[in-house]
């Protein structure tokens, strides 16, 4: 494996050519007019415009990224996170051309899509799910009979839907009945399915997710656990590992639960096996996400791994690097994303970044997308960058953290680090006291 080209844009693709150029292996950088001065077109060994500032006029153009790696003659493609990465037909279309998609099967990755499918297939291999719908629901009539027999609250979910798109939390039949038809319509919109169904909302939850790796010769293994609980409108902000929340015989049960779920579809490279985990720690399958996940970092810090690096020796054939009694976690890591976003409106904030400096010091890892003078554009998620810190316990990394986000200076745009400061400030989040909940109740 010589040359890959990254089908993608911003910290993950700086992120994937840093492990690659380590390795010897030269980059092909892809990238939208709007971001032709954005430090991973310049870090790559070459990049090459796909298209127009529009992601569906670039970043989502297969074709074009396809044509774009045959001329090049690339070997692999590497889909980072988002865009394209989960989408089975465009996977499949790059294995087709003889070209290796860094990433799991596209089978898998179909399988692993449908929500409604993925849940009979974790119940066919004795993985707990959450109580539910056994098929996609057909009427709304249907729907509030089911939501009457499990209870409300009740989560109406599209059943192609990811990255807490296509959500809507229902109280009661009035709520329902209200959000049946708009989510359905949402649903076809981003997910080009009408199909839904329900899932009873469990209160005063916690999400945690277990990093699981296979290669083509049957070995899986997990690299521990994230708790991604400190979330907004069903969008991660924060997550950490270890979780403050579980005891240890529980967190076991999780993570052979975890290889249990990605042997059950013979898993291969980098994924995510997301549950979630009521207040007395009975857990729940939530979803598979087959891909690297943003916050990949935090498991980086704490076993010492290069994630990026295993997906590319498991893609070219190789056996994970190691088995897991080999595979330790070494104290604690907590990863903050940072937006362009308005502190109090939690609106998207586009504009030109004046200032940047990220502090630097011993346990602080910034994985960054923009530089200064950068240019936030409207057209793509306002990420500008994860800021992840480590330490020998987990108020040694938040020790780290908070003494970061008082000297960091970020002006010309607006961020949400004010958010993180009172987060930090929070008696609850320093001692590991919340849920999925948190950030509604700290800020509405």
């Amino acid at each position: 494996m010589q040359k890959i080209l990254i089908a993608n844009r911003g910290e993950i693709a700086l992120r994937i050519i840093r492990t690659c150029h380590e390795m010897g292996i030269e980059t092909i950088a892809i990238y939208s007019e709007a971001d032709k001065e954005m430090p991973f077109v310049k870090a790559a060994t070459k990049a090459i415009c796909v298209g127009e500032p529009p992601v569906t006029k670039s970043y989502l153009q297969k074709e074009k990224i396809l044509e774009i790696a045959i001329d090049e003659k690339v070997d692999a493609i590497h889909p980072g996170y988002g865009f394209l990465s989960e989408n089975a037909s465009f996977a499949k279309q790059v294995i087709d051309q003889g070209i290796i998609f860094i990433g799991p099967r596209p089978e898998t990755i179909e399988l692993m899509g449908d929500k409604i499918v993925s849940r009979q297939t974790m119940v066919g291999a004795g993985v707990p799910v959450v109580p539910g719908s056994e098929a996609g629901l057909q009427t709304v009539e249907e729907a509030c009979s089911l939501a009457e027999t499990i209870g409300y609250p009740v989560m109406l979910k599209a059943s192609g839907g990811g990255g807490g798109i296509g959500m809507i939390l229902c109280e009661n039949e009035q709520a329902l009945v209200k959000s049946y038809d708009s989510t359905k319509s949402r649903a076809i919109a981003y997910f080009g399915s009408s199909e839904v169904f329900i899932e009873k909302y469990i209160k005063d939850s916690r999400h945690v997710e277990v990093q699981v790796f296979g290669d083509s010769t049957g070995n899986i293994i997990h690299m521990f656990e994230r708790d991604c609980s400190i979330q907004r409108r069903h969008q991660k902000v924060i997550e950490e590992s270890p979780s403050p929340f579980l005891s240890e015989q529980v967190r076991q049960k999780l993570f052979d639960t975890a290889i249990k779920a990605a042997r059950a579809v013979d898993y291969t490279n980098a994924g995510t096996i997301e549950f979630i985990v009521d207040p007395n720690e009975n857990f729940y399958f939530l979803e598979m996400n087959t891909r690297l996940q943003v916050e990949h970092p935090v498991t980086e810090l704490i076993t010492g791994l290069d994630l990026v690096k295993w997906q590319i020796l498991v893609a070219r054939g190789e056996r994970l690097p190691l088995l897991q009694t080999a595979i330790t976690s070494t104290g604690a890591a907590v990863e903050f994303r940072v937006y362009a976003e308005d502190p109090v409106r939690f609106l998207p904030s586009p504009g030109k970044i004046t200032t940047l400096n990220w502090p630097e010091g011993e346990g602080v890892r910034v994985d960054a997308g923009y530089a200064e003078g950068g240019m936030v554009t409207p057209y793509y998620d306002p990420m500008i960058a994860k800021c992840i810190f480590y330490g020998d316990s987990r108020q040694d990394a938040l020790k780290v953290a908070e003494g970061f986000f008082n000297e960091l200076n970020i002006e010309g745009i607006k961020t949400n680090v004010p958010l993180f400061v009172k987060i930090l400030g929070s008696n609850d989040f320093q001692k590991g006291i919340y849920t999925t909940n948190f950030l509604k109740n700290l800020v509405g």
